[in-house]
């Protein structure tokens, strides 16, 4: 295949390089996502800060990210790809050494915020990038390579931070990635080109103060669920403040002539249908990666590096599929990748409702391998048709929204996850009369209780299963003549205003 491509200004450049930079920076930025969760008791135990203290070094972290991905939208659309790039990189960098020398924890706490703005442009911008790079019937191939990243870097992060904690410094998490960043800048100034066509706009700041507004809000929110729960009137404020806040964003964009995030892409169904499936597959996902490793670890005694340790191959295999998958996307279309990836999702997740404490480990590798082996097969491919059926000039905007609402629905699941198991434990459990007269049978119900509120989650997890299963029969394949025309129908709505 031919590596040598045009950018925007007529330069040849080569895409095979391009997308290398792309790759490397990308899965250094993804990987600070889950990196610290293991963490969390060095740190607590250096900085001398407490439990929710430490947990605003993720918590903030998601904010940010989310509050910049729809942002990336319209920066991808007035600055060059390459200096958004560099600027983004340099970002995430300044962040990565500020966090590896901090002498306290508010340091190592702005070093994260900064570093998750690089990360809330990064990553969308590299899939804009790719999708701009590639033709169309060469999209799941290269969507495939970037789900590679995307779902392999925030799933080894719990294991590596375990072995380097275990062996090193809480510094060399992120003293490891400095080198590599600096590496992918000085690579990113010779190979990367502006690919995607830029054009003024008007940034409107009412636009940006609400949808910071309200994203943060409704992020913080669901974040703080685990902590304080959902009576908490913390958690229930800020939710109805960012739903608030996202309504008056959502209604300032549909008046906008040039909106700050184009909306109305989901009046084109394949879009609307690939974000709602990726969403509730992302619930169901990140949901019970949270869960699992407090089973392995509360239930069967397993350190927080062995817990991470036995989700490895799971994660690995995600990483070994996505190109797979990709390419067979490009070959045969999404309608049966879809169907074929929840079965086994849901499949592999139904017998989580049956964990006890002698549960042989194996079983849980295996289990979870098929659940990321489904999980493959529907994330990039759902997401690739979904933007395919986007015109050119609007998939900037798409995989904001896209990224967008993944990132809320995941914070979603992940807050009534948390919740159940938390709220069944707690109403199970025995009273503490019985730890006095009965010790035993005392931590036998205590025990049988926290068991329960893991069957109530991973139930609930099995409901998120079967309504992204419900969701994949609407995906449907398209020939390459259908594509076209409903890529010039996308357009037609989206200016139009109508279907």
């Amino acid at each position: 295949m031919n590596s040598k491509h045009l950018d925007v200004n007529g330069k040849p450049f080569n895409r095979n390089l391009m997308v290398l930079v792309l790759l490397v920076g990308t899965f250094c930025t993804v990987l600070n996502g889950t990196i610290l969760t293991t963490a969390f008791p060095t740190l607590m135990s250096t900085f001398d800060v407490s439990t929710s203290s430490v947990q605003w070094l993720t918590t903030g972290f998601l904010m940010v990210n989310g509050i910049m991905i729809p942002v990336t939208a319209w920066l991808s659309t007035n600055y060059s790809t390459k200096i958004l790039y560099l600027t983004a990189m340099s970002i995430f960098l300044v962040g990565t050494v500020l966090a590896f020398i901090a002498p306290n924890f508010a340091t190592i706490l702005i070093g994260r915020l900064i570093q998750a703005i690089g990360v809330g442009i990064t990553m969308p911008l590299m899939q804009v990038i790719m999708l701009s790079i590639f033709p169309a019937n060469q999209r799941g191939t290269a969507m495939g390579l970037g789900g590679l990243v995307i779902g392999l870097a925030p799933a080894i992060g719990p294991t590596l931070s375990g072995w380097i904690i275990d062996n090193f410094s809480w510094r060399d998490l992120f003293g490891m990635i400095i080198p590599i960043v600096i590496v992918v800048l000085v690579a990113a100034v010779f190979f990367m080109h502006p690919v995607i066509k830029t054009r003024k706009t008007k940034l409107d700041v009412l636009s940006l103060i609400e949808s910071t507004l309200g994203f943060g809000a409704i992020l913080y929110g669901f974040s703080s669920v685990g902590d304080d729960g959902w009576g908490s009137p913390i958690v229930i404020s800020t939710i109805i403040i960012g739903l608030v806040f996202i309504v008056l964003f959502g209604i300032r964009q549909l008046r906008m002539d040039e909106p700050f995030l184009e909306l109305r892409v989901f009046k084109v169904k394949k879009f609307s249908v690939a974000a709602a499936l990726s969403s509730a597959t992302n619930m169901a996902m990140v949901g019970v990666e949270m869960i699992l490793p407090l089973y392995l670890q509360i239930v069967k005694g397993m350190s927080a590096f062995h817990s991470g340790l036995t989700l490895l191959p799971g994660a690995l295999l995600i990483g070994v599929m996505s190109p797979i998958t990709g390419r067979a996307f490009d070959k045969y279309g999404p309608k049966d990748l879809a169907r074929m990836g929840m079965f086994l999702l849901t499949a592999g997740t139904i017998p989580f409702l049956f964990l006890t404490k002698d549960t042989p480990v194996l079983d849980i590798v295996i289990l979870y391998m098929i659940r990321m082996f489904g999980i493959s097969m529907v994330m990039m491919p759902t997401t690739t048709d979904g933007m395919n059926a986007l015109p050119f000039d609007l998939m900037s905007h798409g995989t904001a929204v896209n990224n967008t609402v993944r990132q809320v629905f995941s914070s979603m699941g992940t807050a009534i996850l948390i919740s159940i198991l938390t709220n069944v434990t707690n109403a199970t459990k025995p009273g503490k009369g019985l730890l006095h007269s009965a010790p035993l049978q005392y931590k036998d119900d205590f025990f049988n209780a926290t068991l329960g509120g893991y069957h109530a989650a991973f139930a609930v997890a099995i409901l998120f299963c079967l309504i992204a299963f419900g969701i994949s029969f609407m995906v449907n394949n398209s020939s390459k003549s259908k594509s076209i025309d409903m890529t010039k129908d996308a357009a037609a709505a989206v200016k139009a205003g109508d279907k």
